[in-house]
């Protein structure tokens, strides 16, 4: 169905809380046609209301479960279908996982729902796409990205750490595909520390969420706001962003080589043609 009244769709994953959906109302506001893509119906429906709310128009919703790789090629074909052009992916469904867990597809929660489901997502929309945008994070510096193992987070499980190796995967991943797809400008951004339903099912990590002086969601969505509707001649393509600079990441979330060995280990691990 393609949109003839010259408005931008925008697809937001991980848009029934938190940042994806501050950045969704905003958008709406903007005159954006949004699409809500989450994994909860109820929080899903809970989020359409609001975007609604905001802007006088019901977003589409798409549910998906970036724990299932399934999924994810379901909503591809579904997104497909219904567009002809997606003139921004926010890849912005992200996930903290306090216990190790290993996914249904045979790969750590963390690496699956944060890199190579929107990995995945991504590749499969790439002709569609008009720009992508990536909710990344500074917990990146705490990682370690291991192409020939992306299980290496399982060894001696750390939250944090294998929440770092997943978004430095995305910082990583958002330079190769500028790289790749010349055509599709790609940025990656951390958005602060901000209050959100991040590690919900920990009472102390709930706590310390409400009780500690954390970014709103508003306000870790502007820079994925603004990098959504910035022309893309003022942006580095391919760059890391921060409260709407570009910022320098890591040397080991910035290596080409590096990049491009996790660009082809990520393409095999999802059943792609690297």
């Amino acid at each position: 169905m393609e949109d003839l009244t010259g408005r931008r769709t925008v697809v937001v994953t991980g848009a029934s809380s938190g940042i994806g959906l501050a950045a969704a109302v905003d958008l709406a506001r903007r005159g954006d046609r949004v699409v809500l893509v989450g994994r909860d119906p109820a929080r899903l429906q809970s989020a359409g209301d609001r975007v609604r709310e905001s802007c006088g128009e019901r977003p589409e919703l798409f549910r998906s479960d970036f724990a299932v790789l399934d999924d994810v090629r379901r909503l591809a074909e579904q997104l497909r279908a219904t567009y002809d052009r997606i003139d921004v992916l926010a890849n912005n469904a992200g996930a903290i996982v306090l216990q190790p867990v290993t996914t249904v597809d045979g790969f750590e929660l963390s690496m699956q729902a944060n890199h190579l489901a929107p990995f995945l997502l991504s590749n499969l929309l790439a002709d569609r796409i008009g720009r992508m945008v990536v909710t990344a994070s500074a917990a990146h510096r705490s990682g370690t990205v291991d192409p020939d193992d992306l299980n290496s987070s399982l060894r001696r499980y750390r939250p944090m750490r294998a929440y770092g190796t997943s978004k430095q995967a995305n910082i990583l991943f958002t330079a190769e595909a500028a790289r790749r797809w010349p055509d599709v400008p790609a940025y990656s951004f951390h958005p602060g520390v901000v209050r959100t339903r991040f590690g919900s099912d920990s009472r102390l990590v709930a706590l310390g969420m409400r009780m500690l002086p954390f970014r709103s969601p508003e306000k870790g969505a502007e820079t994925l706001v603004w990098l959504a509707h910035q022309d893309p001649a003022r942006l580095v393509d391919g760059g890391y962003y921060a409260d709407r600079r570009v910022a320098r990441p890591r040397a080991k979330a910035s290596d080409p080589r590096l990049a491009a060995r996790l660009w082809t280990a990520s393409a095999k691990a999802v059943g792609l043609d690297a």
